[in-house]
């Protein structure tokens, strides 16, 4: 199970009109949004990604909004971990657990996850805060992720499992994040 303690969250390339033109972009957006808001809420630490930020754009304002007292690390690789800067940060944060959220699930996000494991670490993908721009392209890339190993999750799991109990001093705030 996940835990507060051990756990990390990363953001996986909400960037520029891709984020829009991916399969249920909305709900996907507002999940992350929700996500990102809990892990603060939690003092969970966000490990915030772009792909070629000079080609693809920046995160959009809406995530790129609810990231406190961070900046986004740029990358080429599509497994981020293949690059230094990241590696380094993961390293540092001293986390064994991470989960995934971001875009696209079957490219940045599955090879960033697959990075993770060949480096041993724990991953969570948060299902509901990923996509890519077809919904076979997800389907494909969680079936890739269960057979890995891999845990899946949703926003509202992983976020009630962080918190384990009600008597949390964070749960009420956490909890108007999901109604």
């Amino acid at each position: 199970m996940l835990n507060v303690e051990y756990t990390g969250l990363i953001l996986v390339d909400v960037q520029g009109n891709l984020a829009r033109k991916v399969h249920e972009s909305e709900a996907t957006i507002k999940n992350i949004k929700n996500l990102l808001k809990g892990c603060q809420i939690l003092d969970i630490p966000v490990v915030w990604l772009e792909q070629n930020p000079d080609g693809l754009g920046s995160t959009i304002e809406e995530i790129a909004e609810h990231i406190i007292d961070n900046a986004p690390i740029g990358k080429f690789c599509f497994n981020a971990m293949a690059e230094k800067e990241v590696e380094n940060k993961i390293k540092e944060l001293n986390k064994q657990n991470w989960i995934i959220c971001g875009i696209e699930a079957h490219i940045c996000v599955y090879q960033t996850v697959m990075g993770l494991i060949g480096k041993n670490y724990t991953v969570e993908v948060v299902a509901d805060a990923i996509s890519s721009r077809k919904k076979e392209n997800i389907d494909v890339a969680l079936r890739k992720f269960e057979r890995a190993g891999v845990g899946i999750t949703n926003v509202e799991m992983c976020l009630y499992e962080l918190m384990r109990t009600s008597q949390r001093e964070e749960f009420k705030e956490i909890l108007s994040l999901i109604k």
